[in-house]
């Protein structure tokens, strides 16, 4: 592992653990609620630091990717077309037109991540890849779902979690893992993977305490 690499996953790492401590420990809970976006803009940070190649290419993924995923949500709280009916609250932070900028960056993260994860698995198959990458995040979404209503991420406007949500995010992940297999990156290493094993250990671990 480069010594960049090693930075990188140390950043996740400690990041998410102390995360978790904030979370856990009641009096330090509604501080750590606050710095939610600041921590997506953390790993977003370390994911362009540790890509191999900064370049257009990387850039225009990133950008599809935000807007496509900022345009789903979009869609999602104004019609419930997509996901169900549903709201966002304040703790993902600064909004446009209702739809908070994090929620774009946090797609990008997700998709890029669980991409780099199966280009360095033994899967040849593109499709294969798709829906292993969709299926793994739509696992994801069901640990973060009853966090990030607790904790004030968004709120179901009829109370229950419908299943078309789980549908939804897994036609979208496998869509964004579409383009993100388009753009070919070379082999990366494993500061995206170190990223989504974080996430599922730290909601898993909130979902055990709450």
């Amino acid at each position: 592992m480069s010594t960049k690499n090693r930075i990188c996953v140390t950043i996740i790492f400690l990041f998410h653990l102390v995360g978790i401590i904030g979370f856990i420990i009641p009096s330090l809970t509604a501080l750590f609620i606050t710095l939610v976006p600041w921590h997506l803009l953390l790993m977003l940070g370390v994911i362009i630091y540790s890509h191999d190649a900064f370049n257009i290419k990387f850039l225009l993924f990133a950008l599809i990717t935000f807007i496509a995923g900022f345009m789903a949500e979009y869609i999602g709280v104004h019609t419930g077309l997509f996901f169900g009916h549903y709201r966002y609250d304040s703790t993902l932070g600064a909004k446009l037109l209702d739809i908070p900028l994090m929620i774009g960056v946090n797609w990008f993260l997700l998709i890029y991540s669980v991409g780099v994860v199966l280009r360095r698995s033994r899967f040849n198959n593109k499709l294969i890849r798709m829906l292993a990458g969709a299926i793994i995040l739509t696992m994801l979404d069901m640990l973060i779902e009853p966090i990030a209503i607790r904790f004030d991420y968004w709120h179901w406007l009829d109370g229950n979690i419908p299943f078309k949500n789980y549908a939804c995010w897994f036609v979208l992940s496998a869509l964004l893992l579409f383009i993100f297999e388009q753009f070919k990156f070379n082999r990366q290493g494993n500061v995206g993977p170190t990223l989504l094993i974080a996430q599922f250990v730290f909601f898993a671990v909130l979902n055990l305490m709450y």
